[in-house]
Protein backbone atom coordinates (compact mmCIF):
# COMPACT_ATOMS: atom_id res chain seq x y z
CA UNK A 1 0.00 0.00 0.00
CA UNK A 2 1.05 3.72 -0.54
CA UNK A 3 -0.26 6.59 1.11
CA UNK A 4 -2.45 9.42 -0.56
CA UNK A 5 -2.70 12.68 0.12
CA UNK A 6 -5.02 15.33 -1.09
CA UNK A 7 -3.97 19.20 -0.61
CA UNK A 8 -7.11 20.87 -0.19
CA UNK A 9 -7.72 24.86 0.44
CA UNK A 10 -9.50 28.34 -0.77
CA UNK A 11 -7.96 29.71 -3.87
CA UNK A 12 -4.20 31.08 -3.47
CA UNK A 13 -3.04 30.16 0.05
CA UNK A 14 -0.17 27.98 -1.39
CA UNK A 15 -1.44 24.75 -2.41
CA UNK A 16 0.20 24.92 -5.63
CA UNK A 17 3.32 26.37 -4.59
CA UNK A 18 3.98 23.43 -1.81
CA UNK A 19 2.69 20.90 -4.56
CA UNK A 20 5.96 22.14 -6.57
CA UNK A 21 8.06 21.99 -3.86
CA UNK A 22 6.87 18.30 -2.33
CA UNK A 23 7.04 16.83 -5.80
CA UNK A 24 9.81 18.80 -7.75
CA UNK A 25 7.01 19.15 -10.13
CA UNK A 26 6.35 22.47 -12.24
CA UNK A 27 2.74 22.97 -12.09
CA UNK A 28 1.10 26.21 -12.68
CA UNK A 29 1.07 28.62 -9.04
CA UNK A 30 0.42 32.11 -10.78
CA UNK A 31 -2.24 34.32 -8.41
CA UNK A 32 -4.70 33.25 -9.94
CA UNK A 33 -8.30 31.48 -8.58
CA UNK A 34 -8.58 28.39 -9.60
CA UNK A 35 -5.54 28.11 -12.22
CA UNK A 36 -5.41 24.46 -10.61
CA UNK A 37 -8.28 22.86 -12.79
CA UNK A 38 -7.28 19.11 -12.78
CA UNK A 39 -5.70 17.61 -10.07
CA UNK A 40 -2.18 17.57 -10.13
CA UNK A 41 -0.30 13.91 -9.19
CA UNK A 42 3.20 13.25 -7.80
CA UNK A 43 4.48 10.12 -6.55
CA UNK A 44 7.32 11.38 -3.89
CA UNK A 45 9.79 8.85 -1.97
CA UNK A 46 9.73 8.76 1.58
CA UNK A 47 13.07 9.48 2.50
CA UNK A 48 14.52 6.36 4.74
CA UNK A 49 18.24 6.58 4.95
CA UNK A 50 17.62 2.63 6.05
CA UNK A 51 17.03 1.74 2.46
CA UNK A 52 19.82 3.41 1.22
CA UNK A 53 22.45 1.51 4.07
CA UNK A 54 20.59 -1.84 3.68
CA UNK A 55 21.39 -1.81 0.51
CA UNK A 56 24.81 -1.37 0.69
CA UNK A 57 25.14 -4.46 3.09
CA UNK A 58 23.06 -6.45 0.21
CA UNK A 59 25.03 -4.96 -2.82
CA UNK A 60 21.31 -4.84 -4.09
CA UNK A 61 21.27 -4.20 -7.69
CA UNK A 62 18.03 -1.97 -7.09
CA UNK A 63 16.54 0.29 -4.27
CA UNK A 64 13.18 0.92 -4.10
CA UNK A 65 11.79 3.14 -1.36
CA UNK A 66 8.04 3.12 -0.10
CA UNK A 67 5.93 6.32 -1.85
CA UNK A 68 3.68 9.19 -1.16
CA UNK A 69 1.35 10.44 -3.76
CA UNK A 70 0.28 14.14 -4.03
CA UNK A 71 -3.15 15.23 -4.83
CA UNK A 72 -3.08 18.89 -5.87
CA UNK A 73 -6.87 19.97 -6.35
CA UNK A 74 -8.23 23.35 -7.57
CA UNK A 75 -9.28 25.82 -4.86
CA UNK A 76 -12.55 25.47 -2.73
CA UNK A 77 -14.50 28.57 -2.72
CA UNK A 78 -17.75 29.44 -0.82
CA UNK A 79 -21.03 27.63 -2.34
CA UNK A 80 -18.97 24.75 -4.12
CA UNK A 81 -21.15 22.02 -3.04
CA UNK A 82 -23.88 24.13 -5.57
CA UNK A 83 -21.41 24.49 -7.91
CA UNK A 84 -19.65 27.87 -7.12
CA UNK A 85 -16.38 27.71 -8.55
CA UNK A 86 -15.49 24.54 -10.16
CA UNK A 87 -18.12 22.92 -7.46
CA UNK A 88 -18.40 18.94 -7.41
CA UNK A 89 -15.41 18.63 -9.50
CA UNK A 90 -13.21 19.50 -7.16
CA UNK A 91 -15.41 17.67 -4.28
CA UNK A 92 -15.05 14.45 -6.37
CA UNK A 93 -11.15 14.81 -6.50
CA UNK A 94 -10.59 13.68 -2.85
CA UNK A 95 -13.23 10.90 -1.97
CA UNK A 96 -10.33 8.22 -2.81
CA UNK A 97 -7.60 10.14 -0.77
CA UNK A 98 -6.39 8.71 2.27
CA UNK A 99 -6.08 12.20 4.40
CA UNK A 100 -6.73 15.75 3.28
CA UNK A 101 -3.66 17.89 3.94
CA UNK A 102 -5.44 21.93 4.41
CA UNK A 103 -3.39 24.21 3.43
CA UNK A 104 -4.63 27.56 5.32
CA UNK A 105 -2.77 30.68 4.49
CA UNK A 106 -1.54 32.56 7.71
CA UNK A 107 0.97 34.66 5.65
CA UNK A 108 0.40 38.59 4.76
CA UNK A 109 1.01 39.40 1.43
CA UNK A 110 -0.78 42.60 -0.31
CA UNK A 111 0.58 41.45 -3.47
CA UNK A 112 -1.48 37.75 -3.55
CA UNK A 113 -4.98 37.92 -3.51
CA UNK A 114 -7.17 36.35 -1.20
CA UNK A 115 -10.65 34.64 -2.71
CA UNK A 116 -12.18 36.63 0.75
CA UNK A 117 -10.20 39.64 0.65
CA UNK A 118 -8.58 38.51 4.25
CA UNK A 119 -6.96 36.66 5.66
CA UNK A 120 -8.10 34.44 8.13
CA UNK A 121 -6.89 31.03 8.74
CA UNK A 122 -9.58 30.25 11.28
CA UNK A 123 -12.71 30.94 8.98
CA UNK A 124 -11.17 29.88 5.97
CA UNK A 125 -11.09 26.31 7.96
CA UNK A 126 -15.08 26.64 8.49
CA UNK A 127 -15.83 27.42 4.68
CA UNK A 128 -14.20 24.07 3.33
CA UNK A 129 -15.68 22.52 6.19
CA UNK A 130 -18.53 23.57 5.50
CA UNK A 131 -19.08 22.89 1.89
CA UNK A 132 -17.38 19.55 2.72
CA UNK A 133 -20.41 18.48 5.18
CA UNK A 134 -22.47 19.88 2.57
CA UNK A 135 -21.22 17.43 -0.13
CA UNK A 136 -21.60 15.07 2.30
CA UNK A 137 -24.85 15.45 3.05
CA UNK A 138 -26.03 15.36 0.04
CA UNK A 139 -24.50 11.47 -0.43
CA UNK A 140 -26.29 10.57 2.81
CA UNK A 141 -29.44 11.81 1.76
CA UNK A 142 -29.32 10.33 -1.79
CA UNK A 143 -28.30 7.11 -0.04
CA UNK A 144 -30.70 7.37 2.74
CA UNK A 145 -33.60 6.92 0.24
CA UNK A 146 -32.65 3.29 -1.04
CA UNK A 147 -31.50 2.15 2.12
CA UNK A 148 -35.08 2.92 3.31
CA UNK A 149 -36.52 1.43 0.73
CA UNK A 150 -34.54 -1.83 1.31
CA UNK A 151 -35.13 -2.04 5.19
CA UNK A 152 -38.55 -1.81 4.76
CA UNK A 153 -38.65 -4.80 2.80
CA UNK A 154 -36.46 -6.95 5.74
CA UNK A 155 -33.00 -6.51 4.52
CA UNK A 156 -30.79 -6.91 7.93
CA UNK A 157 -27.88 -5.13 6.83
CA UNK A 158 -30.41 -1.93 5.49
CA UNK A 159 -31.74 -1.62 8.79
CA UNK A 160 -28.41 -1.22 10.31
CA UNK A 161 -27.51 1.34 7.52
CA UNK A 162 -30.63 2.84 8.01
CA UNK A 163 -29.72 4.00 11.45
CA UNK A 164 -26.41 5.03 10.71
CA UNK A 165 -27.65 6.83 7.87
CA UNK A 166 -30.11 8.79 10.13
CA UNK A 167 -27.62 8.99 12.52
CA UNK A 168 -25.30 11.09 9.60
CA UNK A 169 -27.96 13.53 8.01
CA UNK A 170 -28.84 14.67 11.48
CA UNK A 171 -25.55 15.13 12.87
CA UNK A 172 -24.02 16.78 9.60
CA UNK A 173 -27.27 19.12 9.09
CA UNK A 174 -25.86 20.27 12.78
CA UNK A 175 -23.19 21.39 10.93
CA UNK A 176 -20.35 18.26 12.46
CA UNK A 177 -18.13 16.36 10.95
CA UNK A 178 -19.19 12.71 10.22
CA UNK A 179 -15.95 11.31 12.10
CA UNK A 180 -17.41 13.21 14.95
CA UNK A 181 -21.02 12.15 14.45
CA UNK A 182 -20.08 8.20 14.56
CA UNK A 183 -16.60 7.98 16.36
CA UNK A 184 -15.46 4.89 16.22
CA UNK A 185 -18.19 2.80 15.45
CA UNK A 186 -16.60 -0.43 14.47
CA UNK A 187 -18.96 -2.54 12.68
CA UNK A 188 -18.60 -4.23 9.67
CA UNK A 189 -21.68 -3.11 8.27
CA UNK A 190 -20.79 1.17 9.12
CA UNK A 191 -17.50 0.36 7.89
CA UNK A 192 -18.61 -1.16 4.81
CA UNK A 193 -21.03 1.51 4.21
CA UNK A 194 -19.09 4.39 4.93
CA UNK A 195 -16.08 2.39 2.66
CA UNK A 196 -18.79 3.09 -0.17
CA UNK A 197 -20.32 6.42 0.70
CA UNK A 198 -16.30 7.76 0.35
CA UNK A 199 -17.64 10.97 2.88
CA UNK A 200 -15.02 13.80 3.04
CA UNK A 201 -15.45 14.84 6.73
CA UNK A 202 -14.83 10.84 7.66
CA UNK A 203 -11.54 11.23 6.06
CA UNK A 204 -8.20 11.83 8.45
CA UNK A 205 -7.20 15.53 7.96
CA UNK A 206 -3.87 17.18 8.46
CA UNK A 207 -3.20 21.08 8.76
CA UNK A 208 -0.91 23.05 6.57
CA UNK A 209 -0.03 26.23 7.89
CA UNK A 210 1.41 28.35 5.44
CA UNK A 211 3.58 30.74 6.49
CA UNK A 212 6.16 33.39 5.86
CA UNK A 213 9.68 33.24 5.86
CA UNK A 214 9.78 36.22 8.59
CA UNK A 215 7.07 33.51 10.73
CA UNK A 216 9.20 30.63 10.37
CA UNK A 217 12.37 32.18 11.80
CA UNK A 218 10.37 33.51 14.41
CA UNK A 219 8.63 30.22 15.55
CA UNK A 220 5.28 31.31 14.53
CA UNK A 221 2.73 29.51 16.28
CA UNK A 222 -1.16 28.96 15.87
CA UNK A 223 -3.52 31.11 18.18
CA UNK A 224 -6.16 30.00 20.27
CA UNK A 225 -8.63 30.63 17.87
CA UNK A 226 -7.06 28.62 15.16
CA UNK A 227 -6.11 25.48 17.38
CA UNK A 228 -10.19 25.56 18.19
CA UNK A 229 -10.98 25.52 14.21
CA UNK A 230 -8.38 22.52 13.82
CA UNK A 231 -10.50 20.74 16.25
CA UNK A 232 -7.06 19.04 17.74
CA UNK A 233 -6.82 17.27 14.14
CA UNK A 234 -2.59 17.26 13.63
CA UNK A 235 -1.10 20.26 11.78
CA UNK A 236 2.21 21.70 10.70
CA UNK A 237 3.70 25.02 9.91
CA UNK A 238 5.71 25.61 6.62
CA UNK A 239 6.96 28.20 4.01
CA UNK A 240 5.82 26.95 0.97
CA UNK A 241 7.76 29.40 -0.90
CA UNK A 242 11.05 28.53 1.06
CA UNK A 243 10.18 24.83 0.50
CA UNK A 244 10.32 25.60 -3.24
CA UNK A 245 13.09 27.53 -2.77
CA UNK A 246 15.05 25.14 -1.40
CA UNK A 247 14.22 22.36 -3.65
CA UNK A 248 15.96 24.41 -6.74
CA UNK A 249 19.16 23.77 -4.59
CA UNK A 250 21.70 20.71 -4.89
CA UNK A 251 21.19 18.59 -1.92
CA UNK A 252 24.25 19.91 0.38
CA UNK A 253 23.17 23.38 -0.36
CA UNK A 254 19.37 22.36 0.14
CA UNK A 255 21.14 21.32 3.82
CA UNK A 256 22.75 24.49 4.48
CA UNK A 257 19.92 26.80 3.65
CA UNK A 258 17.75 24.81 6.05
CA UNK A 259 20.12 24.95 8.45
CA UNK A 260 20.48 29.18 7.83
CA UNK A 261 16.08 28.92 8.93
CA UNK A 262 17.17 26.64 11.95
CA UNK A 263 15.63 23.89 10.33
CA UNK A 264 16.81 20.44 10.47
CA UNK A 265 14.59 18.35 7.77
CA UNK A 266 12.69 19.32 5.25
CA UNK A 267 8.74 19.98 5.04
CA UNK A 268 8.45 17.34 2.78
CA UNK A 269 9.80 15.25 5.50
CA UNK A 270 7.73 16.42 8.47
CA UNK A 271 4.31 16.07 6.53
CA UNK A 272 5.09 12.37 5.49
CA UNK A 273 5.68 11.73 8.90
CA UNK A 274 2.60 12.97 9.76
CA UNK A 275 1.20 11.68 7.58
CA UNK A 276 2.44 8.30 8.29
CA UNK A 277 1.35 8.70 12.49
CA UNK A 278 -2.12 10.22 11.42
CA UNK A 279 -2.68 7.68 9.67
CA UNK A 280 -1.31 4.98 12.08
CA UNK A 281 1.07 3.36 9.53
CA UNK A 282 5.01 1.90 9.45
CA UNK A 283 7.92 0.66 7.49
CA UNK A 284 9.18 -2.81 6.78
CA UNK A 285 11.95 -3.63 4.84
CA UNK A 286 13.08 -6.63 2.69
CA UNK A 287 16.61 -6.70 1.12
CA UNK A 288 18.33 -8.74 -1.23
CA UNK A 289 21.00 -8.95 -4.34
CA UNK A 290 17.87 -8.04 -6.18
CA UNK A 291 16.75 -5.34 -4.64
CA UNK A 292 16.30 -3.56 -1.52
CA UNK A 293 12.55 -2.14 -0.83
CA UNK A 294 10.47 -0.36 2.25
CA UNK A 295 7.33 -1.30 2.14
CA UNK A 296 4.53 0.66 4.29
CA UNK A 297 1.72 -1.31 6.42
CA UNK A 298 -0.52 -0.14 8.81
CA UNK A 299 0.78 -0.81 12.40
CA UNK A 300 -0.07 -3.71 14.88
CA UNK A 301 0.01 -5.65 11.51
CA UNK A 302 1.09 -9.41 11.94
CA UNK A 303 3.72 -10.98 10.22
CA UNK A 304 1.32 -13.10 7.69
CA UNK A 305 -0.80 -9.21 6.93
CA UNK A 306 2.86 -7.87 6.33
CA UNK A 307 3.10 -10.09 3.44
CA UNK A 308 0.17 -9.05 1.84
CA UNK A 309 2.46 -5.83 0.90
CA UNK A 310 4.67 -7.90 -1.30
CA UNK A 311 1.61 -10.38 -2.44
CA UNK A 312 -1.55 -11.55 -1.47
CA UNK A 313 0.02 -15.43 -1.44
CA UNK A 314 1.89 -13.97 1.20
CA UNK A 315 -0.43 -13.59 3.38
CA UNK A 316 -2.53 -17.03 2.54
CA UNK A 317 0.42 -19.43 2.37
CA UNK A 318 2.26 -17.81 5.33
CA UNK A 319 4.61 -20.24 7.33
CA UNK A 320 7.12 -18.45 8.84
CA UNK A 321 9.24 -15.07 8.89
CA UNK A 322 13.01 -14.45 9.38
CA UNK A 323 12.89 -11.17 11.64
CA UNK A 324 15.92 -9.16 12.48
CA UNK A 325 15.81 -5.42 13.81
CA UNK A 326 17.42 -3.36 11.18
CA UNK A 327 19.99 -1.60 13.63
CA UNK A 328 20.71 -5.21 15.07
CA UNK A 329 21.45 -6.25 11.07
CA UNK A 330 23.85 -3.23 10.12
CA UNK A 331 25.93 -4.10 13.12
CA UNK A 332 25.99 -7.64 12.46
CA UNK A 333 26.98 -6.68 8.98
CA UNK A 334 24.71 -9.50 6.84
CA UNK A 335 21.86 -11.74 7.07
CA UNK A 336 24.41 -15.15 7.86
CA UNK A 337 26.37 -12.94 10.75
CA UNK A 338 23.67 -11.77 12.47
CA UNK A 339 22.12 -15.67 12.51
CA UNK A 340 25.13 -16.44 13.50
CA UNK A 341 25.08 -14.45 15.97
CA UNK A 342 21.53 -15.15 17.07
CA UNK A 343 19.61 -12.40 15.82
CA UNK A 344 17.49 -13.11 13.70
CA UNK A 345 14.60 -14.24 15.10
CA UNK A 346 12.14 -17.38 13.27
CA UNK A 347 8.39 -15.80 14.07
CA UNK A 348 5.17 -17.29 13.36
CA UNK A 349 1.81 -16.34 12.68
CA UNK A 350 0.96 -13.98 15.61
CA UNK A 351 4.15 -12.14 15.12
CA UNK A 352 3.39 -8.38 15.32
CA UNK A 353 6.14 -6.50 13.05
CA UNK A 354 7.90 -3.58 14.45
CA UNK A 355 8.54 -0.48 12.34
CA UNK A 356 12.16 -1.11 10.97
CA UNK A 357 12.41 -4.58 11.05
CA UNK A 358 13.96 -6.54 8.35
CA UNK A 359 12.11 -10.00 6.59
CA UNK A 360 12.54 -12.39 4.46
CA UNK A 361 8.88 -14.74 4.58
CA UNK A 362 8.87 -18.55 4.03
CA UNK A 363 5.57 -19.40 2.23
Amino acid sequence: MSLKIGIVGLPNVGKSTLFRALTKKQVPAENYPFVTIEPNVGVVEVPDERVERLAELSHSKKIIHAIVEFVDIAGLVKGAAEGQGLGNKFLSHIRDVDAIAQVVRVFEDPNIIHVENRVDPAADIGIIDLELIFKDLDSVERRLESTIRLARGGDKTAVIQKEVLGKLQQGLKDGKRASAVLGKDDREEVQHLLGELGLLTAKQRIFICNASEEQIQKNWQPSPELLAAMAGDPWIVLSAKMEDEANSLAPEERREYLASLGLSESGLDRLIKLGYQTLGLMTFLTTGEDETRAWTIPLRSTAPRAGRAIHSDFEQKFIRAEVAAYAKLIEAGSFARARELGWVRTEGKEYVVQDGDVIEFKI
